[in-house]
């Protein structure tokens, strides 16, 4: 633990009953970093959240926020969580409805004196485009302008460490990705350390200077997001984060041998069956007779094709190694072929993550 870290969680274990929420989870993040905990629905990450917060009771590990121990059960300490310095942003808002926007936000500064606090609460409600709105009440309010206001509120007490937990989920797919950048752009110029939990892979991506990706109450990997993206350390997190094409392979002779021609088995045992994975934008398309260009490639048969509006997906048919049939997609940015055409589908070696076959 450094001393400018705004939230440790060391260990934390937490059960419901006879089943294991969290098993293990340690993670950190520094004064103005933007952390994701990001993973599958009921894989623990909320638990985990709600453990950082105080909201749910210690039962294994240790919560360090700022240099100072708020949650230990060995040690018999348990700060509650209107004591951790910290801000709350749920997907539900959570805002007083009897309670104007001014006095929504206003009530976590309380402590100050009148004038202090009217004025915490307008210079917050500026910096989320909200100050107009400061005699509102929440249900005169559209969902991405509530979503808004939580914020502010959340803000208001200059928290040492914002936990938000799905904030951004209940908004239509538009409104959200405003409201996200809005958000990153605000926690950016405050220097707002912040743990965002989302099961949204693209938001996590966009989002997070770190990822700590969770499965089955476990953290399976974590990292930068590029990290995650280009060095996923099994299947599991290769296919969270976008759809991988996949195809066998098998290590002879030093070399595993693929429908892609023939690999660097590296440290690959003779004999084993690999699983070769690539993501669909790191193919590309070639004619039937174009050299590779020293790049993996293989024949296939163009089968359709789908506009994006930034692109094109392609879904090509291809043979496996075993000779059974296997459908591959590739995104292209430029005028996609014709169904029916034959194509060689190249991929860069660097671009290829290899898994053992289970």
């Amino acid at each position: 633990m450094q001393p400018q870290d705004a939230l440790v969680l060391q260990d934390l274990q937490h059960d419901y009953a006879n089943l294991r929420a969290v098993d293990g989870v340690s993670l950190s993040i520094k004064a103005g970093e933007v952390v994701c905990l990001v993973g599958p629905s009921g894989c623990g990450k909320s638990t985990v959240l709600r453990l950082a917060a105080g909201l749910e009771p210690l039962q294994k590990g240790r919560v360090a926020m700022r240099g100072s121990v708020v949650g230990d059960p060995e040690r018999r300490v348990r700060v509650p969580p209107e004591q951790r310095h910290i801000g709350l942003v749920f997907q539900d808002f959570a805002l007083f409805p009897h309670l104007t926007v001014g006095a929504n936000v206003a009530f976590g500064v309380s402590h100050l004196p009148a004038a202090a606090r009217m004025t915490r609460v307008q210079e917050t409600l500026r910096q989320v485009n909200m100050e107009a709105y400061v005699d509102a009440y929440p249900h005169a309010l559209s969902g991405g302008q509530q979503q808004r206001v939580a914020l502010a509120r959340a803000l208001a007490p200059e928290p040492s460490v914002l936990l938000l937990d799905e904030p951004f989920s209940g908004l239509d797919e538009r409104l959200r990705e405003q409201v996200r950048d809005d958000t990153l752009g605000l926690l950016r110029r405050n220097g707002t350390a912040a743990l965002l939990v989302t099961h949204d892979p693209e938001e996590a991506l966009f989002m997070a200077d770190r990822l700590y990706l969770m499965r089955n109450g476990r953290i399976v990997q974590s990292g930068p997001p590029q990290e995650l993206y280009f060095r996923p350390v099994d299947r599991f997190v290769a296919e969270f984060f976008s759809r991988v094409n996949e195809m066998q392979g098998v290590v002879r002779a030093g070399w595993i041998e693929s429908p892609l021609g023939r690999l660097p088995a590296g440290d690959w045992q003779e004999g084993a069956r690999v699983i070769i994975a690539f993501r669909p934008e790191a193919a590309t398309l070639l004619s039937a007779g174009a050299a590779a260009d020293g790049a993996q490639a293989l024949t296939a048969i163009v089968q359709d094709t789908h506009f994006l509006g930034t692109g094109w997906v392609v879904h090509v048919l291809a043979r496996d190694l075993d000779g059974a049939e296997v459908e591959l997609a590739v995104r292209l940015a430029g005028r996609p072929p014709q169904a029916g055409q034959s194509v060689r589908v190249q991929v860069p070696p660097e671009a290829l993550f290899l898994f053992a076959e289970t």
